[in-house]
């Protein structure tokens, strides 16, 4: 595994060699996930488990590969328990949906925290809307940590989910999910984690964790766009109605009567993504040849490195400063707009994202627009923090006069 592997990484922008630090939004895809997908449209393309055809055959076959690839990687209990869908927002839909139509009822809690992505807030608020249920929300501190200590009075006999980000993507917190499940389960609540932003940062154990649901997005750990995974506990899968209708997802159908397929199918309505499923499973292996551990600590050392660089600069504000942190950096600069610091950094190569970065309740409890984030990858250097630090006084020497006098 090296930054050889990633042809992006050899690009220019704005005739500056990039510099790409907007990994949490999605990470880039090193030529060995490229090639296979490559492969699988050029001598495997075939629509799957449904002919007998060679090449149906052996499509469905490296499909299938991936759903074991993925069970063993997050340690799941078994592949009927793990669905294919197009990312973490189409896995958390899932669940709100199937799982809200089934247990929710008027009247009934679900608890989120402050600190999610929309995607796990917007589709819980819409299925209280529905079943006429509350929306709860656990609050976070000064540093972004959730205030745990609220636990027992947020969960009550009404709670029947919780659901809550593993790691946050704007405030970089690695939230202590041993705690929370453990809290939940003891009034029996289920919980589903957000996964999106841990995959790239440290090995998941699901059976560890004694998590009842967990969603992630290939496309932030190596794999392409358009795929992702929802892992969930047999007991709920079978007690839950399909998401969607359509082909694969059936047994028999009548126009008196529809019986279901069997898991993980029932969950997988239509044609899949399949050629990025294939793909997924080459990132999977891409990030065990490396080592997930080796990969987080090298990335802790690079967020270290860039917390203390930017440290110096005067004015600088960060936003999210829990102990136990991925390496994700939220800052300002103070008066000016984190938009402008972003399109100054963009001529010198450097991407990063700036706004609200799908939180905008966490830029409402800090009162502030948005931030400007760099978030790290195995394949980033010191050196590229070194440009970066010197870029944000750059940009800060540009824009503070602009800002001064507004």
């Amino acid at each position: 595994m090296n930054r050889d592997d990633f042809p992006i990484l050899n690009r220019t922008i704005n005739n500056r060699p990039l510099i790409y630090f907007d990994n949490a939004a999605t990470t880039q895809k090193p030529q060995q996930v490229i090639d296979t997908l490559s492969h699988y449209y050029a001598h495997c393309n075939s629509n799957i488990h449904r002919g007998v055809h060679g090449l149906s055959q052996e499509a469905t076959a490296l499909f299938e590969e991936t759903r074991e690839t993925v069970r063993k990687y997050i340690n799941a209990p078994s592949n009927q328990e793990i669905i294919f869908t197009r990312g973490t927002t189409e896995s958390i839909n899932l669940v709100a949906s199937s799982f809200g139509k089934t247990f929710i009822q008027e009247g009934d809690e679900v608890l989120i925290t402050e600190m999610e992505h929309h995607s796990n807030i917007v589709p819980w608020q819409l299925v209280c809307e529905e079943q006429k249920a509350h929306l709860k929300v656990l609050p976070f501190n000064e540093n972004g940590e959730l205030c745990v200590n609220l636990l027992d009075e947020f969960l009550t006999d009404k709670t029947k989910m919780v659901a809550v980000t593993h790691t946050s993507n704007t405030l970089g917190t690695i939230n202590p999910l041993d705690f929370i499940i453990q809290k939940a389960h003891k009034k029996m609540i289920p919980v589903l984690v957000d996964g999106a932003q841990a995959m790239s940062h440290e090995k998941i154990d699901v059976q560890a964790l004694d998590c009842d649901f967990f969603a992630f997005s290939g496309h932030k750990m190596y794999a392409p766009m358009g795929v992702g995974v929802l892992y969930a506990k047999e007991r709920w899968l079978n007690a839950m109605p399909p998401y969607q209708g359509g082909g694969e997802m059936v047994q028999h159908v009548s126009f008196e009567k529809t019986t279901y397929n069997e898991l993980p199918y029932k969950f997988e309505a239509g044609t899949p993504n399949v050629g990025d499923v294939v793909a997924l499973k080459t990132a999977i292996e891409y990030m065990e040849t490396a080592g997930i551990e080796k990969i987080a600590a090298y990335q802790q050392e690079l967020f270290q490195y860039a917390f203390k660089k930017l440290s110096q600069i005067d004015g600088i504000e960060f936003f999210g400063t829990a102990p136990r942190k991925a390496a994700i950096l939220s800052f300002n600069l103070k008066g000016i707009h984190p938009y402008d610091v972003g399109a100054i950094l963009d001529q010198f190569g450097i991407a990063v994202r700036t706004g609200h970065h799908c939180t905008q309740p966490i830029m409402t409890k800090f009162g502030i627009p948005g931030t400007v984030r760099a978030s790290f990858a195995f394949y980033n250097s010191f050196e590229e923090i070194d440009v970066f630090a010197e870029a944000v006084e750059k940009a800060k020497a540009m824009l503070f006069p602009i800002s001064s006098s507004v």
